[in-house]
């Protein structure tokens, strides 16, 4: 990749929380990133603050439980970046909190359909496009909780434990075509999606979104890239 070609990037859950910092992290650097989301004026908000911010920004909005949404949201992502992707970062995730008993199907299918088929089906989408990069990097974004569980995840702890083995085997497959593959580890992290239930987590010193965004950049920099990295607390 040529140090004039700026970088090209999608992160999917790419307008709020982590998604939206690790968006902007990239676009500070001047890179083109495409951001996925369901809400479309929360993906055009997000659009114009890349721009903004110093990169060129695209929308596709996608249900990431939904193959035919997910292939149309990464093609798009696919042709504003020119054909090829240097980053995806597999960031949409849905989160719930509650004894295992009260849990239900529909609690389970939603938790595995975006947190794992919808990783799944973008990595899927993206991959001829992250293969056609010189330093092609897919990075996923798991949680702590995965390997330090609390009570009351027990349905997104597996998920999340799911999508760390999902990155596991691509790195199998295509670390040695090339292809780098991280798993990033939040610990707990002060977003829209955990703010009601941040009472959880008594006494927790909470990352900021911008913190897991910079563990995500310095991971893209590292010369080699690490297999796996924690987002440890501010100290």
């Amino acid at each position: 990749m040529s140090s004039r070609t700026p970088l090209r990037v999608l992160v999917t859950g790419g307008t709020r929380g982590i998604g939206r910092a690790i968006a902007l992290r990239f676009a500070r650097e001047g890179a083109r990133v495409a951001v996925t989301a369901r809400s479309s004026p929360d993906l055009d908000r997000v659009v114009t603050e890349i721009d903004a911010a110093g990169g060129k920004g695209d929308a596709g909005q996608a249900n990431m439980a939904d193959k035919g949404s997910v292939e149309a949201a990464v093609y798009r992502a696919v042709d504003f970046c020119g054909g090829v992707l240097d980053v995806v970062v597999n960031n949409a995730g849905a989160f719930d909190l509650k004894d295992f008993e009260d849990t239900d199907m529909d609690t389970w299918e939603r938790l595995v359909g975006v947190n794992m088929t919808g990783a799944y089906l973008t990595a899927l989408e993206a991959m001829p496009a992250l293969c056609a990069s010189e330093r092609g990097h897919l990075i996923n974004i798991g949680s702590a909780v995965s390997r330090e569980p609390r009570p009351g995840m027990a349905l997104y702890c597996a998920t999340k434990a799911g999508l760390a083995g999902l990155s596991a085997g691509l790195r199998a497959e295509y670390g040695p075509k090339g292809l780098r593959v991280t798993t990033v580890f939040p610990r707990a992290t002060d977003t829209d999606m955990v703010a009601p239930h941040k009472k959880h987590w008594a006494g927790v010193v909470f990352n900021t979104p911008e913190d897991v965004a910079e563990v995500v950049w310095q991971a893209w920099s590292a010369e080699v890239a690490p297999a796996e990295v924690f987002v440890e607390p501010p100290a």
